[in-house]
């Protein structure tokens, strides 16, 4: 059977059947909570009718605001308990990729995420306690998650592209899929929980995940091929354990000095931004559940589905200023972007303002995918795995702390300004802001470039220009 070389159906198969179920678990939660507080149904199937109390002399108000702060810890603590794994086997998975080929980190958080949605089957359908999710997060880090997935698939597009230009577009491409399927599957989350309920939800992106598998294992080929030693040597756990931390370590040890701060720039930019945004986007739901919005099932799948012409225009915007501007400028409009968005988003008390929130978040998303890029210019085509082992690593830690430290924030406030947490996301981009000029103001020069092999000079260069 003659295989193929093209990764985009599985990103776009994993995230349309992970983006229909994300919203679904956090109203789960939430209206599960809801029952436990008040003792009675959320709202009934097929009703346009929502719970939301706006009188704040109710006593009803003090118990919203009380859901609203349970479901804010509970999102946190359930966070933490798949991070911790999904973040060693990102590590490990991601960076032996060089050697023991991209599938595995393909494959391996598909079948994670197909035994999540089971259980969340049995969960829904039984009406089984909440607690269990947690042991359904930690079997699901367990598989990898989401983390290992991106560096996996980052990585295999890394592999098939050879030039620095289409490197960056292609890039940007992969994270287009990822706006516009998250999108369109947010807006259709609502639908299918109007229509169909949350079991029978969860049912449909089992088998998603479950045609997901079969085509990367029958129908994908690998980028890297397996050497000879490796089929004939089986490698222990142990040995593989050092080759991995050996091919991380060996990045910034013998890497020469401008090299090694460079990519150390970079990811600490990386992180900084990544850190800012998805803890601001992340608090999205329960602020628009929560009152004067109070909105329902369907009018929360338009929010998310919002974002899919936000990761157009941030495609687009990637596209055409990377024919004209350096890279460094384009994240420079990336955050400034965001910054506009989360002003507006912390002073949104109408419907109407709340979708305008999107008009300056229009290029937000580009400053991801045009940084995954600068990195993997800088470094070899050998160390691909090893960098992109490092920005999985740090999208577990830092999407982790950032999720915990902004639902503590949001329901420690949400009670006197539920919109701080957004103006404190917004400042927070003051950091990357901040490396960005000093990496600017303390440009590279030919005597620095003159310190490497002609080879990293190339991707040195290919960042400057």
């Amino acid at each position: 059977m003659r295989k193929v070389l093209c990764v985009e159906p599985v990103i776009f198969v994993y995230m349309f059947a992970s983006s229909l179920t994300s919203p679904l678990v956090q109203q789960f939660i939430y209206r599960r909570l809801w029952e436990g507080e008040y003792n009675s149904t959320f709202v009934s199937p097929g009703s346009n009718a929502t719970y939301c109390e706006q009188n704040k002399s109710s006593p009803a108000y003090v118990k919203q605001k009380e859901v609203q702060e349970k479901a804010s810890v509970f999102n946190m603590q359930l966070d933490l308990t798949g991070a911790v794994p999904s973040l060693i086997v990102a590590f490990v998975i991601v960076a032996n990729g060089d050697r023991q080929g991209r599938k595995r980190s393909l494959v391996l958080p598909s079948i994670g995420a197909l035994i999540a949605d089971i259980c969340l089957t049995v969960i829904s359908y039984f009406s089984l306690s909440l607690s269990i999710l947690f042991a359904v997060a930690f079997i699901s880090g367990l598989f990898g998650s989401m983390a290992t997935f991106l560096g996996g698939g980052f990585a295999f597009i890394a592999d098939v592209c050879h030039d620095e230009k289409q490197k960056t577009t292609r890039i940007a491409v992969v994270d287009l899929i990822f706006g516009v399927v998250s999108g369109l599957a947010g807006l259709l989350s609502g639908y299918f929980l109007r229509g169909i309920g949350f079991t029978w939800t969860f049912v449909t992106a089992s088998l998603l995940h479950v045609v997901n598998i079969i085509y990367i294992i029958f129908f994908l080929e690998d980028t890297v091929g397996l050497s000879e030693f490796q089929h004939q040597s089986p490698v222990s756990c142990k040995e593989l354990l050092r080759d991995t931390f050996s091919g991380v370590y060996m990045l910034f040890k013998t890497a020469p000095y401008k090299k090694r701060i460079l990519i150390i720039v970079l990811l600490f930019t990386f992180m900084t931004y990544l850190f800012t945004m998805v803890g601001g986007s992340s608090l999205f739901t329960l602020y628009e559940l929560d009152e004067p919005l109070c909105w329902n099932e369907v009018y929360i799948g338009y929010g998310a589905a919002a974002f899919t012409s936000v990761s157009l225009t941030s495609f687009l915007g990637v596209y055409l200023f990377s024919k004209c501007l350096k890279d460094i400028y384009i994240v420079f409009i990336g955050i400034f972007s965001y910054i506009g968005g989360m002003v507006m988003a912390a002073f949104a008390k109408t419907t109407l303002l709340m979708f305008l929130v999107r008009v300056p978040s229009l290029l937000c998303f580009m400053p991801i995918p045009v940084l995954r890029s600068m990195l993997s210019k800088v470094v070899l085509t050998g160390e691909q795995g090893a960098v992109f082992a490092c920005i999985a690593c740090l999208e577990v830690v830092t999407g982790t702390i950032s999720l915990s430290v902004f639902n503590i924030l949001y329901a420690a406030t949400v009670a006197w300004f539920s919109g701080f947490s957004f103006l404190l996301s917004a400042g927070l981009c003051l950091i990357p802001l901040t490396v960005l000029c000093w990496l600017l103001c303390t440009s590279w020069n030919g005597e620095d470039l003159a310190l490497l092999a002609p080879e990293e000079v190339s991707s040195i260069e290919s960042i400057d220009s």
